[in-house]
């Protein structure tokens, strides 16, 4: 059985859910962002945040890291941000390797959305991993194909860049003497020890990024979002995003690139969520075009 804990503000109401996975061995553990919690949810639309786990870290990403509860606390529309298998407050056992197992999650997710609410995703926001794995759902999903906006936040494309961790001799020295690597991280202020074994680096090096160039509905509207001073994701992939994404219509592709920003565009979240609300009234407005979005300049430099 799934249950919830409901908090309400002056303007939302704030339901965690605890969703049961098929599998009937775990829960998976979300938050739920209502404007009108007492109207009618079938056939409303709702965004889906999908986290990411970032390797070789201090901490390990959860629903309410980073910009996603700030945003979700904002949108103009409800939202749902959860925690994969493994993750935070979700049950199951994460693997650095186990891309299927976090579309398995999404997939999960959507359904119970839709079966329990009657919610229809109509935007989807991924930072990093998250990014990655919704992009997947949106290629082999039939609700994908409904949907009508994804952001996406430090986006890896070039998965095989995953084996280049080998740059981290005191990993690869303990999976020659141990086998596998014990990734110490901070969740949600909690330390915990994560297992990585060299085929998860293998896995995720062949997770297929290329089916959004063949598969990515073209009628979505797509924002990318990527920090110049990332040293995690390359800003090179977000220039492969906008090649890819640019070149469908009637669907459109916005780049923002934020200067001296990382990864986790640190210290940079609330320049994050009013880029994407703008982003998103623009789109409301029917005037999005092909191009970089929201330089700031104003003038000549």
């Amino acid at each position: 059985m799934s249950w919830k804990s409901t908090t309400m503000t002056v303007d939302r109401t704030s339901t965690k859910l605890h969703i049961p996975h098929p599998s009937g061995c775990f829960t998976l553990v979300g938050v739920l962002e209502q404007l009108e919690p007492h109207q009618p949810t079938n056939g409303r639309n709702i965004a889906l945040m999908s986290m990411s786990f970032r390797f070789v870290d201090i901490s390990l990403r959860h629903k309410d890291y980073l910009f996603q509860k700030r945003l979700a606390l904002r949108l103009p529309f409800d939202s749902f941000r959860f925690d994969f298998r493994g993750n935070h407050e979700s049950g199951g056992q994460w693997r650095q390797g186990g891309f299927v197992d976090d579309v398995e999650d999404l997939v999960v997710v959507v359904a119970y959305l839709r079966s329990i609410y009657g919610y229809k995703v109509d935007m989807v926001v991924g930072h990093s991993r998250g990014s990655v794995v919704g992009m997947h759902w949106l290629c082999t999903a039939e609700e994908g194909k409904r949907v009508r906006a994804l952001i996406n936040v430090s986006g890896r494309y070039r998965m095989h860049m995953f084996t280049t961790y080998r740059r981290y001799r005191s990993l690869w020295e303990e999976f020659e003497t141990k086998g596998y690597y014990d990734w110490n991280v901070v969740v949600a202020r909690k330390a915990v020890v994560q297992k990585i074994y060299p085929h998860d680096l293998e896995e995720c090096s062949r997770w297929n990024s290329d089916i959004v160039w063949d598969n990515f509905p073209s009628s979505i509207d797509v924002l990318t979002i990527h920090g110049l001073a990332d040293r995690t994701v390359p800003v090179y992939d977000a220039i492969i995003y906008a090649r890819i994404f640019g070149a469908r219509t009637p669907g459109t592709h916005n780049l923002h690139l934020i200067e001296e920003a990382d990864h986790n565009l640190t210290g940079r979240q609330d320049e994050v969520v009013d880029c994407i609300l703008e982003w998103w009234e623009a789109k409301r407005s029917g005037s999005l075009t092909t191009g970089i979005f929201r330089t700031g300049l104003r003038g000549k430099l």
